[in-house]
């Protein structure tokens, strides 16, 4: 153990903490010297997004402490940012811990004179967001891990816009919680009388918000016995989710039982996580059991959306995150020009790692798309960068996140699950499914097909062995890849775009982000990003082919499959 762990292991023990904590330090001094290393080798990182992390004690875990010194950091930049009355809206999801991180944030807020809405229970990450632009806060926080293991827990920081931080505000507030440097600089309480405790009213104006999304609500009330599956993976989307479908005039909702109770121990999965098939195989059973129409299941803050349909052999399967926002996006962009509600100024806006089929769709409809970087900030930034000339209709990413019209500024699977279910209605109508809708797209468009690789390195070696990855693939990039040569090096860190054959370079006119993407002759995109929130690093795969006939998809995206498997091999990255 080195020096530095052991000062900050002395300083938890000697300052002003509580006796539980310091008990349980010196338990994990004598039982587990690995833990204990683990847990103070260095500080929970404040990073873009704000915390994540293991809950447990130290100065590298989610814990009363860190998220106090957090908020006192936070409190103190929005106090230098804005004049007059400051506001906060706080949320929490149903992870163990939650509630408690959420009272204390808001405790911490309103000892610093800053006014607080708190909500009184468990809600989706979407509604903060939604009560943040409603409210006209300043800023906001949800105590969440999103789809994360039961063991962690987090801390998503929000500006006055309803979206997560971007710069400058990004940088400035992680300075400012860097700057506190001990628990004695926090304010812990004494301004209960600034907390507000909302609930029931916020939600009803949320669920308006989300029933005048909808294109086809006349579509949602003949077909209103569509038979829906619906699980939230016991999180916070059982708050919103069946009362958001009740209002469309869904009234055939069955509730996946197993996983209906909010539990931070999701006792049922592993990963409560909608992209995992794992995760959705009680609520695929129940779909197959009654013959649904359609399944789906939300993350536990219900800010993601995975769903099952039945393809064309009528066997149940997952679509994948790109297949969902292609989906939505089309209908978005399709249903309202039918229904002659498009404006000529309409626009869509996607994440880089998100199908490059979005692009073609809105090209061949006249409708720009933008290509912004991975994570809804991005998105929600380039809105207001476009706001009064450019009418946003819809973002989202492979992510299993999509974000529907101008209510909200994050992704937001209560809204994306009432559009899902109005789509399956609008096909049923026509005797079909939205898998034969898929079908069309890729007849009409060509077909692309994305699959996504993580790969974890934990522990303190863990980023720089990610580093690593990426500086070797920066350094020395592959000239082929599965035999078709790579036209095109874009590095987002070094905003260039670089022609492998010319040597011309372009820029690249979006913030620097630690993503590298090799855009082969054929169309072939590999993107490599290292995650912001956990010690993985990603590679994304976007392969395509025509698909010339409905009965030839079998065979067309197995030979897909097959490509992807090669480059993987070939890249070493198995």
């Amino acid at each position: 153990m080195n020096e530095l762990i052991k000062d900050k292991i002395d300083q938890w023990l000697n300052g002003n903490y509580d006796d539980a904590t310091k008990a349980s330090i010196q338990q994990m001094l004598s039982d587990n010297p690995d833990e204990i290393v683990d847990a103070f080798y260095k500080n929970l990182e404040f990073g873009t997004g704000g915390l994540r992390g293991i809950m447990g004690i130290g100065t590298n875990r989610m814990n009363k402490y860190t998220v106090g010194m957090a908020t006192q950091g936070f409190a103190n930049y929005l106090k230098k940012s804005f004049a007059g009355e400051i506001s906060v809206a706080i949320g929490h999801d149903c992870r163990n811990n939650s509630r408690d991180f959420a009272e204390i944030t808001a405790n911490v807020f309103a000892a610093n004179g800053i006014k607080v809405y708190l909500f009184e229970s468990l809600r989706p990450t979407p509604e903060l967001s939604f009560t943040i632009r409603h409210l006209n806060c300043k800023g906001g926080v949800v105590c969440t891990a999103s789809h994360n293991p039961k063991e962690y827990n987090g801390y998503k920081a929000y500006w006055d816009d309803g979206a997560q931080l971007v710069p400058p505000h990004d940088k400035n507030v992680i300075a400012e919680v860097e700057k506190i440097s001990s628990v004695e600089e926090v304010r812990w309480s004494g301004g209960e009388s600034n907390i507000t405790i909302i609930g029931k009213e916020m939600d009803e104006l949320y669920l308006d918000m989300v029933k005048g999304l909808s294109v086809y609500p006349e579509i949602c009330k003949q077909q209103h016995d569509l038979k829906i599956v619906y699980t939230p993976i016991h999180g916070s989307g059982i708050m919103l989710v069946p009362a958001a479908l009740q209002k469309l005039g869904f009234d055939n909702v069955h509730i996946v039982k197993e996983q209906s109770t909010p539990d931070g121990n999701f006792p049922t999965v592993v990963y409560p996580n909608p992209e995992e098939r794992e995760t959705m195989s009680i609520g695929l059973q129940q779909a197959k059991d009654l013959d649904a129409d359609i399944l789906l299941g939300t993350d536990p803050d219900a800010d993601r959306v995975g769903i099952g349909v039945k393809n064309n052999k009528g066997e149940w399967v997952l679509m994948n995150g790109n297949q969902t926002a292609l989906l939505a996006f089309n209908y978005m962009i399709e249903a309202r020009k039918a229904k002659g509600i498009a404006q000529p100024n309409d626009m869509v806006i996607k994440t880089i790692v998100t199908t490059n089929m979005i692009d073609v769709i809105a090209q061949q409809n006249n409708i720009a798309c933008y290509n912004v970087l991975t994570g809804f900030k991005w998105i929600a930034s380039l809105i207001k960068e476009k706001e009064g000339k450019e009418n946003y209709v819809i973002g989202g990413e492979e992510s299993f996140g999509l974000m529907i019209g101008n209510g909200i500024r994050d992704k937001d699977s209560v809204s994306a699950v009432t559009i899902l279910c109005e789509m399956a209605a609008y096909e049923k109508a026509k005797g079909r499914t939205l898998f034969d809708k898929l079908i069309d797209l890729y007849l009409q468009y060509g077909f692309y097909k994305e699959d996504l690789l993580s790969i974890t390195k934990k522990g303190m070696n863990g980023a720089a062995e990610i580093a690593a990855m990426m500086e070797t693939f920066r350094s020395n990039p592959p000239q082929t890849i599965d035999g078709v040569k790579v036209k095109e090096l874009k590095d987002y860190q070094l905003q260039k775009a670089t022609n492998i054959t010319s040597g011309d370079v372009n820029s690249i006119n979006l913030p620097k982000s630690n993503v590298l993407q090799f855009i082969l002759e054929d169309d072939t995109i590999v993107s490599a990003r290292p995650s912001g929130t956990e010690p993985k690093i990603k590679f994304y795969f976007s392969v395509n082919t025509k698909l010339e006939n409905a009965t030839e998809f079998d065979q067309k995206e197995k030979e897909l499959d097959d490509k992807i498997e090669r480059i993987i091999k070939e890249m070493k990255l198995k």
